[in-house]
């Protein structure tokens, strides 16, 4: 059984006093809990004491009162479930949240509004940060309330409405850049970025890091294991025959490296049996030298999907193969250059064509 009590405390003179405000007193699964009921009213001081009996006895969470939890104490929440989830973000949230709670950390969340957030927005528009940053913070703070009324923390969250974004690149490579750029490449950077032309996969997080053992020539694929990509999703790509016949090249390179240097060489993508950690100078220098400055790697993804499009691969398979989720997401990728709007309207001139010639003939 709980009791409440109102706390004894000396004066600054150093009289005895006593509080005003009651206390509760509980178990929670063995643990004395003591917390202030904010109030000298002691029917309200029991009621709440009756709660927190309730929800210990019926194993539900027992939090402290809501007008006690900030929002720092949300974020150390959201840490923990980036933790819990081994999401490799983490290191990302830290900076997103140095933002947050350098403007909300103090705050109360309970007493968190919507003009609250807009004051944010506004101070960070300010700062000159781009919507796209201002809104991986307003998704982190949405999902930090989220978590909180899951748990019971807190019973309402703000509105929260993201800005919309302008700042979506839309670089992709021709044909004939991509092999300007490779050509200016070092060569063991060349099959590193061929796959990526091809297969539209990160670079960084999945072909840097791709491995013999996830080559099966016999079956003529390569895979992402589940947990190892972006979205924790396993992923397959069959090899075209270009693909092939580069990974066949690189394959021999490593086995006369390997030999010559008596050592198993487990990547794919090297330079002299060492892992590539970074093409960032060399790459910019390569589009320098080609006549494509300010290109970045993650053009070649762009790219992979676009030619996929021209292709005419359904947009499901499409997805699979490099690695998205949503449709939401690869349509962002899915850009529609002048050579497929001159192809669509070839394709709408044929068809009324044939409607002309078939019209025609029934008369």
């Amino acid at each position: 059984m709980g009791s409440l009590y109102c706390p004894k405390f000396k004066a600054r003179d150093g009289t005895p006093k006593e509080s005003r405000v009651w206390w509760l007193k509980y178990r929670v699964d063995g643990r004395v809990i003591r917390e202030s009921s904010g109030t000298h009213k002691e029917a309200e001081a029991r009621r709440l004491l009756r709660q927190r009996e309730g929800a210990a006895a019926e194993g539900r969470a027992v939090v402290p009162r809501v007008e006690r939890v900030k929002i720092a104490d949300l974020a150390e929440d959201l840490r923990h479930d980036y933790q819990a989830n081994g999401r490799r973000s983490l290191r990302r949230l830290e900076f997103t949240l140095r933002h947050v709670l350098g403007f909300f950390g103090a705050r109360r969340a309970v007493h968190l509004t919507t003009a609250d957030v807009n004051a944010y927005v506004a101070k960070r528009q300010a700062e000159r940060a781009a919507n796209a940053t201002i809104n991986r913070e307003l998704a982190a703070l949405i999902r930090m309330f989220s978590l909180a009324r899951a748990a019971e923390k807190i019973h309402r969250a703000p509105k929260i409405t993201k800005l919309q974004e302008h700042n979506v690149r839309q670089g992709f490579f021709e044909c004939e850049q991509f092999e300007a750029v490779r050509r200016h490449l070092p060569e063991h950077l060349r099959p590193l970025v061929t796959f990526a032309y091809i297969t539209g996969w990160r670079l960084k997080s999945e072909i840097q890091s791709l491995q013999w053992r996830q080559i099966d020539f016999k079956a003529g694929t390569v895979r992402l294991e589940p947990g190892t990509t972006k979205n924790s999703e396993g992923r397959t790509f069959y090899m075209t025959p270009e693909l092939r016949a580069g990974l066949e090249e690189q394959r021999a390179r490593t086995e006369t490296l390997q030999r010559r240097r008596r050592r198993v060489i487990p990547w794919v993508f090297h330079r002299n049996g060492k892992p590539i950690k970074s093409i960032r100078v060399a790459w910019a220098k390569a589009c320098k030298k080609a006549g494509v400055p300010g290109r970045i790697p993650h053009d070649l993804r762009r790219t992979a999907v676009r030619n996929m499009e021209r292709a005419g691969v359904p947009r499901s398979v499409a997805m699979k193969m490099v690695g998205h989720k949503t449709e939401s997401i690869y349509r962002r990728y899915a850009i529609v250059d002048e050579i497929m709007l001159r192809e669509g309207a070839e394709k709408l001139a044929r068809a009324e064509q044939r409607a002309v010639v078939a019209t025609v003939g029934r008369e």
